[in-house]
């Protein structure tokens, strides 16, 4: 009985993070009249009701709320201890999902896989922006992501992976015109920038924590994929603000020079975030702890 109530409480979790008696169904592998008998079955040993069923979905009871408080963290612990314990014991098939930043994945993740590769490992890449990559995650079309933002821990599993420093940088020809001055805002403002987007993402926490105002310009170009934007600012289109790992080897051939300012740009944390629910598999356990392990040794 007592591991009726462990399968009962694992799809009570899974719906309730996953809003959907349908979809929980689909990540657990059963089929949905099976989960429905978890969830009634469940209901009637507490005696109150835990879902109400909408059209779209079903909505939790406050009842569900404070059971899903109580038992998450040692229901994802359990299941992640298994899994570990299964990812050391027996040979790996399958594959991982992983969703992130391209230039990231690009220079640092994907560089690390060939290992996982070779123990019979594969793997599906999906790149894009904040929301594509939190949408990926939630909807289970992922089960590792890369973020530059902290998740959601109530929602998301994650730990930190890595730390990268924005750096102001351009063309030799146009650090020459600070000569050798450490730069102000009003420098930078009369010079072309060349930027990931719009609202200047990059460059405007890169003002904010070195120089202490809003940038007040308009990007000459944008490109949402760093890597353009190492090429254009090397052909002399403009100054742009980019991670160190990203640019490293530029600067360390003389193609791009970095510009000097009163105090170094902003640390950012970057973060392996994962769906809970993915846990369940050993192969995203051993993936996870994987790059971990692998990206902590080669800072």
């Amino acid at each position: 009985m007592a591991m009726n109530h462990l399968l009962y409480l694992r799809t009570f979790l899974e719906t309730y993070r996953a809003g959907s008696l349908t979809r929980a169904a689909e990540r657990l592998g059963i089929t949905q009249p099976a989960a429905s008998g978890h969830l009634s079955a469940l209901e009637t040993m507490l005696g109150k009701p835990l879902f109400l069923r909408q059209a779209r979905g079903v909505k939790p009871t406050p009842a569900a709320d404070d059971l899903a408080r109580s038992i998450a963290a040692n229901l994802d612990g359990i299941e992640a201890t298994m899994s570990a314990a299964r990812a050391r014991s027996s040979q790996l098939t399958g594959t991982v999902h992983l969703v992130g930043p391209a230039e990231y994945l690009s220079a640092q993740i994907a560089p690390a896989l060939a290992p996982l590769t070779a123990e019979g490992l594969r793997f599906r890449i999906q790149t894009g922006n904040r929301e594509r990559i939190y949408a990926a995650l939630e909807d289970g079309q992922a089960d590792l992501a890369v973020t530059a933002s902290k998740p959601d821990g109530q929602q998301f599993g994650f730990a930190k992976l890595d730390t990268e420093r924005l750096v102001l940088v351009a063309a030799p020809e146009i650090v020459a015109r600070a000569k050798a001055r450490i730069v102000t805002a009003d420098f930078l403002c009369g010079l072309p920038c060349i930027a990931y987007d719009e609202t200047l993402s990059l460059v405007r926490p890169f003002f904010d924590h070195v120089l202490g105002k809003a940038p007040d310009m308009q990007a000459v170009a944008t490109a949402p994929d760093l890597r353009i934007l190492i090429g254009m600012a090397e052909a002399g289109t403009g100054w742009t603000v980019l991670p160190d790992y990203l640019c490293a080897d530029a600067l360390a051939a003389g193609r791009l020079v970095e510009l000097r300012t009163a105090k170094p740009g902003p640390d950012n944390a970057l973060y392996l975030a994962w769906n809970k629910s993915a846990l369940r598999h050993p192969r995203v356990v051993h993936v996870r702890d994987f790059l971990l392990q692998s990206v902590s040794e080669a800072g």
